[in-house]
């Protein structure tokens, strides 16, 4: 059987929390790694238990969008869905851009919060279907340009791009310059650069961040690098 997708749910509200829990875990692939009802409880989870998704309230006790931009920054890897009440196209656009992967309002079916927990683990945007004609309709352009924003991958030129397939591929500096004809000098430049678009704090974490993704570099990308 496949890996398990790890979740961690937290919200403030027990028998919500609980309802969420019990829906998730009937999922055989779907594991629940943690739970919690505050903003501490979702950065401690995500330090210590490292979920693949952790869903958050936007409403609980320390707010759930610092959380969001606090595992964000510090914990690249874990991706972050919100379930609210808060059905307001505004803040929706505010989610997306701190980085969360997934907006869900909490009358959605279990069927819908299990499939939109499997898009947001596969790298997908996921937006309620009770949201998504609001959002989408006349303003489809600003709701691209926000997701695109929050993939910290858009940022990355491509020569980035392809260094960072090649620190995925487990090469050191050195071996990277010598397979694209460049100084280990100016590969660590490229490093640098890339650690920072990315949020991360060493090159462990930004391949583990990018292995989860088929291609860093867009179908047809130029190939003159500069």
């Amino acid at each position: 059987m496949p890996n398990r997708i790890r979740v961690a749910v937290v919200d403030d509200h027990p028998m919500f929390r609980e309802g969420v829990v019990f829906t998730l875990a009937a999922h055989e692939d779907i594991e629940i790694v943690g739970t919690g009802g505050c903003s501490a409880d979702a950065i401690r989870i995500a330090r210590e238990m490292n979920p693949d998704v952790i869903i958050l309230d936007m409403n609980m006790p320390g707010g759930g969008m610092s959380a969001v931009e606090h595992i964000g920054k510090h914990f690249p890897t874990v991706k972050t869905m919100m379930l609210t009440v808060v059905a307001d196209e505004d803040q929706v656009r505010s989610a997306l851009g701190f980085g969360v992967r997934g907006y869900l309002l909490k009358g959605s079916c279990g069927t819908e919060l299990s499939q939109s927990v499997r898009l947001v683990n596969e790298g997908e945007f996921y937006v309620s279907h009770a949201l998504a004609a609001k959002l989408l309709s006349g303003s489809s352009k600003q709701i691209t340009d926000l997701m695109k924003r929050a993939d910290r991958f858009s940022h990355l030129s491509d020569r980035e791009a392809q260094i960072l397939e090649k620190i995925v591929e487990g090469l050191s500096n050195r071996e990277i310059g010598v397979s694209l004809d460049l100084s280990e000098k100016t590969i660590k430049h490229y490093v640098t650069s890339i650690l920072n678009k990315l949020h991360v704090r060493n090159r462990v974490e930004a391949a583990i961040l990018a292995s989860d993704r088929p291609s860093l570099r867009p179908e047809g990308a130029t190939q003159a690098f500069v």
